[in-house]
């Protein structure tokens, strides 16, 4: 089993933040080793940090890198997500905050064959193109990337040439890798996902299994063969799931072990203060280190943006900015009245203890012991800065007493962002 996360050196903290640093924040989960985690090769540079009132680290503090899955890839504790660009953010923004993540040490970028979102015909594979350009002029072998295969669709047709229907075999694995890599300016990929099953499941804010829309699907043997074709011909590096159930994990992990085939490394799946219990519940045991292994890639940790808390006021200039007045009825899940309720409640803790709610919300996810990276998504420099900042000055771990008023927060309002 790998070892716990490394500290920073002791001189770095107070007494205090040092034992709290070995204290187990929940009961329920204290067992759950972490994955290894290295310090920054690259030192944040070019800003200083302020320290927060309840940030208790006495320096600033780089990200801590962590190896994803049985995979040999170490990856930093932030995912720049990128599935805005080409939709809000320009060719020049999008190269402006991938420079500004690479610098500050995250290291792995994370994409989709479908993207910018909202999906477009128009738009489509633009993301792709403004990350191709900034790769041209990165070390290649440093940058770890990460993008996604449609799952099952009948409306997203024109991503593929000449299909009616999009399903994860090998024909539409095939087109997409190509495709993805002319786009990107690589000639291989480090992690290629599903983005979201070619079965049925509930998906993004969906919570009930609907047994009446089951339908026929791609053997999981057959996906992971395709996969493994990638890889002999070295376009793919690892593989992994996205949007995914246990059960899918564990016939996936069955699958390889069986027939020989490649094993996936990782998931992603949303967490967030509004959004815990389908990962924390079940799939948790699923991706424990001693059981499958597979590391948790988060996304949404701040609720599609809810928890900036920046829509609690829809007439805010920050509101109209934002994704939810752009395009109306995207990600509402978010901003129903029961996890407006919850969000509310959460700006009450933030502020009693001197965080913003974007600290508290990030400071959350980074904590768990089975998170390996958050995705983070922004819109601006300044965006991405204030998340990454949340990461670097907040106290490690959440002292007890945050992680308590949140538990109670979260007994009343479960999971408010499901449908």
């Amino acid at each position: 089993m790998a070892s716990p996360i490394a500290l920073a050196p002791a001189s770095l903290f107070s007494a205090a933040a040092a034992a709290a640093a070995r204290r187990p924040r929940r009961p329920d989960l204290a067992a759950f080793p972490r994955p290894p985690s290295y310090r920054a090769r690259r030192p944040p540079r070019g800003s200083q940090f302020e320290p927060r009132a309840a940030a208790k680290l006495a320096e600033k503090t780089a990200l801590e890198y962590r190896k994803l899955g049985d995979s040999d890839l170490v990856v930093s504790e932030i995912t720049l997500g990128t599935m805005t660009f080409g939709e809000q953010n320009t060719e020049k923004e999008a190269h402006d905050m991938l420079s500004y993540a690479w610098d500050h040490g995250i290291n792995i970028l994370d994409t989709a064959e479908a993207y910018p979102i909202p999906m477009r015909k128009e738009t489509q594979g633009r993301t792709d193109l403004y990350i191709g350009s900034w790769l041209k002029s990165q070390p290649r072998d440093k940058v770890i990337l990460a993008t996604k295969v449609c799952g099952y669709s009948e409306r997203s047709s024109y991503i593929r040439e000449d299909a009616k229907v999009l399903r994860v075999d090998a024909a539409n694995i095939k087109e997409s890798v190509e495709k993805s890599l002319k786009r990107l300016n690589t000639d291989y990929i480090d992690l290629l996902q599903i983005h979201w099953p070619d079965r049925y499941v509930p998906l993004f804010g969906e919570y009930n299994y609907d047994f009446s829309k089951w339908r026929p699907s791609v053997p999981f043997v057959e996906q992971l063969k395709a996969f493994q074709e990638l890889i002999d011909e070295g376009k793919v590096r690892y593989i992994g799931v996205s949007n995914e159930t246990s059960y899918g994990v564990m016939e996936f992990v069955h699958a390889a072990k069986v027939e020989g085939l490649p094993k996936i490394v990782s998931i992603q799946n949303s967490y967030s203060l509004l959004v815990r219990c389908r990962f924390e519940v079940d799939l948790v045991e699923v991706c424990h280190p001693k059981n499958c292994n597979i590391g948790l890639l988060a996304y949404s940790p701040l609720g599609g943006g809810s928890l900036s808390g920046k829509y609690l006021d829809k007439n805010s200039e920050a509101a109209k900015k934002g994704r939810l007045n752009l395009f109306p009825g995207y990600m509402e899940r978010y901003y129903r009245s029961y996890a407006k309720e919850a969000t509310i409640k959460y700006v009450e803790v933030a502020k009693k203890y001197g965080l913003t709610l974007v600290q508290l919300a990030l400071a959350f996810a980074r904590d768990q012991p089975f998170m390996t990276s958050s995705i983070i998504g922004a819109t601006s420099v300044e965006q991405l800065k204030e998340d990454i900042d949340a990461f670097l000055t907040v106290e490690r771990p959440l002292p007890s007493e945050i992680m308590a008023d949140i538990e109670a927060i979260f007994k009343r309002y479960k999971d408010p962002a499901i449908l």
